[in-house]
């Protein structure tokens, strides 16, 4: 599939209009990192879709005004963050033609704290692109349900690559692969729900925050570095091979398989950030004793408590609910907070 399909109409007509919408963060468990031109994924990946951490956005749309943006965060402009939508807008007109003819105002409220590990790109884009598609059916005509959701998966691509697996709940794929029917690089797509053991439709998702402060180094700037990587193309295959036990995983219910395959793939992430020139490492001191507290509690108990890490220092702790859950909070509460800045911790579920 190429990208014609979501080349714009010219029918339409321009008016004034406010749109509201709400998208969610999602975390990769097999992962994405590494990229080509125009946000191209270099290996596919599958996500869990968050249900509470949220992005929620207001469009105003000016029309017949002198193409500009002006963004709000929680109420504060941002004025680089407008820099950034703008250029957005200007690469996305082919497939939104009537997207420069007037002026932005957008209004955006994330549900969950800056800088928690939870990827606000992600579902900053996802609903920047939902309120797009709403003015889209408004100027241009409205489509199926499928298609908006596509084109809109597709918009949200061009902004922020993991943005497209946002648009939807449950498991999502984003980046061909014959494992996955339909799956493209263009666009993410719901993984087969029949195909998913009972097991995997509810997970917690606790997000210990370990260090609650910028980043040191970009995602942006991390993705760019695996171009230059000596172990790249050996880890996009990889990523590339491990969805074919992880397809049989999610099939059968094999939680130690499942377990050991997400570890795996947060640790590489990080190895690959190691082996890059400059190198990097992005996790700190409480990450690895939270880690190493994983899994002695692990080997201990025999409970499905497992992490994974997103392009940074905080934790992703996974867990099913399942009936061992309150003894896995309780340990996440007593032996795992302490390892956090401020006693931070982000609680949220996959549940689909």
């Amino acid at each position: 599939m190429t990208t014609q399909e979501f080349i714009g109409k010219e029918n339409f007509n321009i008016h004034t209009q406010t749109v509201s919408e709400s998208c969610p963060s999602n975390i990769a468990l097999i992962k994405y990192w590494g990229k080509y031109k125009d946000q191209i994924p270099a290996n596919p990946s599958i996500s869990y879709t968050l249900n509470h951490c949220k992005t929620n956005t207001s469009m105003e749309f000016v029309a017949d005004e002198s193409f500009s943006v002006q963004t709000f965060l929680a109420g504060s402009e941002e004025v680089k963050f407008a820099e950034k939508i703008e250029k957005y807008f200007r690469n996305i007109e082919q497939y939104l033609p009537w997207i420069l003819k007037g002026r932005y105002i957008i209004r955006t409220e994330n549900t969950f704290p800056h800088s928690s590990g939870i990827a606000s790109s992600a579902s900053g884009f996802g609903a920047i692109a939902k309120c797009l598609m709403k003015l889209d059916e408004m100027f241009a005509g409205k489509i199926s349900e499928e298609k908006s959701l596509r084109k809109a998966s597709f918009l949200a691509r061009l902004g922020s690559g993991s943005a497209c697996r946002s648009l939807y709940n449950g498991l999502i794929v984003w980046g061909q692969t014959e494992e996955v029917q339909g799956s493209s690089d263009l666009f993410a797509v719901p993984y087969p729900d029949a195909e998913i053991h009972e097991v995997f439709k509810r997970f917690n998702d606790w997000v210990l925050l370990i260090h609650e402060g910028q980043k040191s180094v970009s995602s942006t700037v991390g993705h760019g570095l695996m171009n230059t990587n000596p172990y790249a193309e050996r880890r996009f295959q990889e990523a590339r091979e491990n969805f074919i036990p992880m397809k049989e995983i999610l099939r059968s219910g094999d939680m130690e398989g499942f377990i050991k395959l997400v570890e795996h793939e947060a640790l590489t992430l990080h190895a690959m950030m190691m082996m890059s020139d400059p190198a990097f490492i992005l996790m700190k001191t409480g990450t690895l004793a939270v880690i190493n507290t994983i899994w002695d509690f692990r080997q201990k108990t025999g409970l499905p408590l497992f992490f994974t890490l997103d392009a940074g220092a905080n934790v992703h702790l996974l867990f099913p609910s399942n009936g061992s859950e309150e003894q896995i909070k309780d340990f996440i509460e007593t032996e795992l907070l302490q390892h956090t800045q401020k006693n931070g911790v982000v609680k949220d579920v996959m549940e689909f």
